[in-house]
């Protein structure tokens, strides 16, 4: 799909009500670390866990969707108090279907952040599709909007920046920190 304008951008972004998010190579930067004890560590941005909570403030609903399952996950899902948390499903497009009817909500109302292989059939079926600028070609190809940060590395507070300033949400949200209310 050919990346859209901003006008097109604020047309699909009114539609949206959720924010499905990939998290190895979106919210992390993709690689996965061990402990001695072989348990697996990930390092989350605190900017995109602040990009959630004003995803959250703007009335998006917030959710996962991860090839994998880990502890450092779930905690940091529980953190964020978010909406869905769909683990360990490496075939993203029944998972999204059964996330779609489980949640009464159409693909155009959800905007979905990924980077791999795996993510495509959700990217593609999006209503607004976006990727980390280190997603690999043939998503980067696929999605709406290519994002300037890396996955863990701020993507998920660019999408949030870009998918809120386009609904005319930005403002608002981030008014407490700049003196207004």
């Amino acid at each position: 799909m050919p990346p859209i304008d901003d006008a097109d951008l604020a047309r699909r972004a009114a539609a949206v009500s959720w924010l499905l998010l990939d998290v190895d190579g979106v919210l992390t930067d993709g690689r996965l670390l061990y402990s001695a004890r072989g348990e697996e560590l990930k390092a989350f941005h605190v900017r995109d866990g602040l990009a959630v909570r004003l995803a959250q403030r703007a009335g998006l609903k917030v959710g996962l969707l991860s090839g994998r399952a880990s502890g450092a996950l779930e905690r940091r899902a529980r953190e964020l108090e978010l909406d869905a948390v769909i683990l360990g499903r490496s075939e993203k497009g029944p998972a999204f279907d059964r996330f779609l009817t489980e949640h009464g909500v159409t693909a155009e109302a959800v905007a979905y952040a990924g980077d791999d292989l795996l993510d495509l059939p959700v990217l593609t079926r999006a209503g607004l599709a976006f990727a980390p600028a280190d997603a690999v070609p043939e998503v980067r190809s696929r999605v709406h909007r290519v994002l300037a940060a890396a996955g863990g590395a701020g993507a998920v507070r660019e999408l949030v920046e870009t998918l809120l300033t386009a609904r005319g949400d930005w403002a608002k949200v981030i008014a407490p920190w700049l003196g207004g209310a």
